[in-house]
């Protein structure tokens, strides 16, 4: 649990992932519009695909980097020397209402082959359990939108004003029967079922953000950035098990170790890592990570707000 090496991917990096096989590390490169495929072994950038303006997000499967877009973003980083209020911190303008892209890339042809049109300001991906569909979350207009794999094809929309706003992170359970979504702006997130009608609402935090089942799919947790926990909720009826004080700031996304012992936390504006141990609950170590880490992922593939056991 140190930082051993580094190397350069791109200008503000923001969305990582992995493929399978654990060669590429592949990053969306926000003043890039592009993503990087960066060889694991060597570090070296073997490749800059543009994809479209402020890219952000980036899941993989079956060979194909799926990356979402947000050219209605106005959102951005302070300049050197700047500092923005921490209630400020990562608001994006959302006045636009461009609608978005999920710009999808074959990693063996190192190209971008389609793209796939959601709402403005889209945010998270997810697939389903059978693969056959892509499930993103539209900030800006308040919908979660599942698309089939293949053609990219609208199947349906599924608006959240009901329940909340600003829908961001959105995670799968292990066995395909539920959906998790967190809405930012309302400190709460709903549940799913696996035709994506709605079974529940669950207050949150503040500013809940990326979220994740544990591999047994037995509970869940929930990033809660401004209140600065990580979240733990029983799957069974989504009680909440603890509120675990991670006191770092604008921790968004996490993910489990290969061996589920630990959860590691990236926290942007505290620039570290926390690590919590499975077992009790608690923060075990703070590890020093500058530059405003964004995104975690691990290898061999683990469960995390940004990646699954493939």
């Amino acid at each position: 649990m140190e930082v051993v090496e580094e190397f350069k991917v791109g200008t503000f990096p923001r969305g990582i992932g992995l493929t399978k096989d654990g060669k590429y590390l592949v990053t969306a490169n926000k003043d890039d519009a592009a993503i990087s495929m960066v060889n694991v072994k060597t570090k070296a950038i073997e490749k800059t695909i543009e994809v479209g303006i402020n890219p952000e997000f980036v899941r993989i499967k079956d060979g194909l980097a799926f990356i979402s877009t947000e050219p209605s973003s106005k959102g951005k980083p302070p300049a050197p020397g700047e500092q923005k209020h921490e209630e400020e911190e990562d608001e994006d303008d959302d006045d636009d209402r461009t609608p978005a892209k999920v710009s999808i890339v074959d990693l063996a042809l190192g190209e971008k082959v389609r793209d796939i049109t959601a709402g403005p300001e889209t945010e998270g991906i997810e697939f389903s359990k059978d693969g056959k569909q892509i499930i993103v979350t539209n900030e800006a207009d308040n919908t979660i939108t599942v698309h089939d794999f293949m053609s990219g094809e609208l199947i349906k929309t599924i608006s959240v004003e009901p329940y909340g706003l600003r829908p961001r992170g959105i995670k799968v359970s292990p066995n395909g029967e539920r959906y998790v979504a967190t809405l930012e702006h309302s400190d709460n997130f709903i549940v799913l079922d696996k035709d994506f009608n709605h079974i529940k609402t669950v207050k949150t935090g503040k500013s809940p953000y990326g979220t994740s089942f544990n591999a047994a799919g037995d509970k869940l947790f929930v990033a809660a950035g401004k209140s600065k926990t990580l979240e733990v909720y029983a799957t069974e009826d989504y009680s909440k098990i603890k509120d675990i004080q991670i006191d770092g700031k604008r921790c968004w996304h996490f993910t489990f170790t290969p061996d589920n012992q630990d959860i590691l936390l990236a926290c942007g504006r505290s620039d570290e890592v926390v690590v919590v141990d499975v077992g009790d609950l608690a923060v075990e170590k703070r590890i020093p990570v500058a530059g405003i880490p964004w995104g975690i992922v691990s290898y061999p593939p683990a469960i995390g707000s940004l990646d699954q056991v493939r």
